[in-house]
């Protein structure tokens, strides 16, 4: 609702400074984007999202999953809504380290959809058949500042470079080959032995 009342009072002139600042935010997450998966350095001065920029992207949830921003937060907050802050920032970790992993896609909305051609999503509730709109307001909130974080390089990756997790309420086979490298609350974090092939290992939503 105060949504709905500001626009009626700002009118198009509140609009406009959030189309804005989405297209500055969509603009900026792509050069963070290229920069993540070619594993280059930002040259000094890059501007960052602003969160405010971040929230005009998708503010409630909503929007369509076609830009970095989206993918990143709707995937963390699907994958580790219910669970603390870290397992939400962990989830962000993994989808960046594949980013910048030359076997797995080179935009954030790749990886996050990767395998969905086959129904055999890498993160699952993107094929899952359930709506992939956000429900938990302050849930998704703090998934859209982790991904903001994540995007312009602010957020320790937890997870030591994993590359895949698991719920703990599971044991996929995959887990057996692979390394463990951190642990969560929640989830359990792995990334293959040094001498084994990248595996297509699928991801479980909570």
């Amino acid at each position: 609702m105060l949504c709905v009342a500001a626009l009626l009072i700002g009118g198009p002139t509140f609009a406009g400074e959030t189309r804005q600042k989405a297209q500055a935010a969509e603009t900026k997450a792509e050069v963070l984007e290229e920069k993540a998966a070619n594993q280059a350095p930002l040259p000094a001065g890059t501007p960052p999202i602003t969160r405010s920029e971040a929230k005009a992207v998708d503010p409630a949830g909503e929007a369509p999953l076609d830009d970095p921003i989206t993918c990143l937060a709707r995937s963390i907050y699907w994958e580790a809504k219910g669970a603390p802050a870290q397992d939400m920032e962990s989830v962000a970790n993994v989808v960046m380290n594949r980013l910048g992993n030359e076997q797995f896609p080179k935009t954030v909305c790749a990886v996050v959809k990767q395998g969905s051609e086959t129904k055999s999503c890498q993160f699952s509730w993107w094929c899952d058949g359930r709506p992939d709109e956000a429900v938990e307001e302050e849930r998704f909130t703090l998934a859209r500042e982790i991904a903001r974080k994540a995007l312009n390089g602010q957020l320790q990756d937890r997870t030591h470079g994993a590359l895949y997790f698991h719920d703990r309420n599971v044991s996929p086979s995959w887990a057996k080959t692979f390394t463990r490298t951190a642990q969560t609350k929640r989830l359990l974090f792995y990334k293959p032995r040094l001498e084994e092939p990248l595996a297509g290992a699928e991801d479980t939503r909570p």
